[in-house]
């Protein structure tokens, strides 16, 4: 590195660089930092130190290797990223009370997840990705718990426009027989927001290892499932409430099953007609004109 890191981005950049090669200690702060740089923005040196259970020389250590003047360094780093999400944010505070409250908070911080969300996509990963979901010979989706909805969502549009698509769950004992379809070329999508499911980053590392061309959708560059795919969309999930919101990701999932599509064309479009062909036999839906 020639200069330290001056932007919270610059060092989270930094960190997934050096993340293989880091100490199981140094690895330790670097994911705690990427993952929650709120909190360690206004952590002591002994309380992080305690937290990623090393010593405070550790620490130290761990910023001197940044180019980062002690520990200050990190943890000024992090209040600008706390400062430019209060900038994002500043507006939810000011609104009045009522009765909408609520749902303006939560239709602002969506727009807002989205927006954010969108903005971090880089062409070229974009189109890797797009370029993976079309031509691999299977696509596998795995998304479990909160995660499950946007998982199911992707895999049903995916199904859509191209044949061999499977969605991953772990149901009767079956993730098993799941995992064994998957293919060196094929292509495994894993969605997964903190707390990260177990099943999820341990099927994404094994599918890496098979072979697979990985994707993962999820929350912060010190999730496990960056250091297993080939590209990495972070989806802001922020909320007004307790709840964290899946809208960026549903709105993610959408496009690049839209993508995909575009991708494909022609052999898209055959494969919806033979879907409204097979609705129509099978009667999936009521007339439309009701009784």
């Amino acid at each position: 590195m020639t200069a330290p890191p001056e932007t919270f981005d610059e060092l989270v950049g930094e960190l997934q660089h050096r993340l293989p090669s880091l100490s199981p200690a140094h690895r330790r702060l670097a994911q705690r930092i990427m993952a929650d740089p709120e909190a360690v923005a206004f952590m002591t040196i002994s309380e992080l130190a305690a937290d990623a259970g090393v010593n405070e020389a550790t620490v130290v250590r761990f910023a001197g290797s940044l180019g980062l003047k002690g520990y200050p360094g990190v943890a000024h780093l992090c209040r600008l990223r706390l400062r430019e999400q209060a900038q994002l944010l500043h507006r939810y505070d000011t609104m009045e009370s009522d009765g909408e409250e609520l749902l303006q908070r939560a239709t602002m911080a969506d727009q807002a997840n989205i927006a954010r969300t969108v903005s971090r996509i880089e062409p070229a990963t974009w189109d890797a990705a797009v370029a993976a979901l079309s031509e691999a010979p299977r696509v596998h989706v795995m998304g479990l718990r909160k995660c499950h909805a946007p998982a199911y969502l992707l895999g049903y549009l995916l199904r859509m426009v191209r044949e061999d698509v499977e969605t991953v769950t772990v149901g009767a004992g079956t993730l098993a027989d799941d995992l064994r379809r998957v293919r060196a070329g094929d292509c495994f999508v894993a969605l997964a927001i903190h707390r990260y499911s177990t099943e999820t980053v341990r099927a994404a590392g094994w599918a890496q290892r098979r072979g697979a061309h990985g994707i993962a959708l999820t929350d912060n560059p010190g999730s496990p499932l960056a250091l297993t795919a080939d590209e990495v969309f972070y989806v802001d999930v922020s909320g007004p409430s307790v709840l964290r919101s899946v809208t960026a990701f549903t709105s993610l999932t959408q496009a690049l099953a839209g993508g995909v599509a575009q991708a494909l064309g022609h052999q898209a479009r055959e494969t919806l007609l033979d879907e409204e062909a097979l609705l129509r036999d099978f009667h999936a839906y009521t007339d439309e004109a009701g009784g």
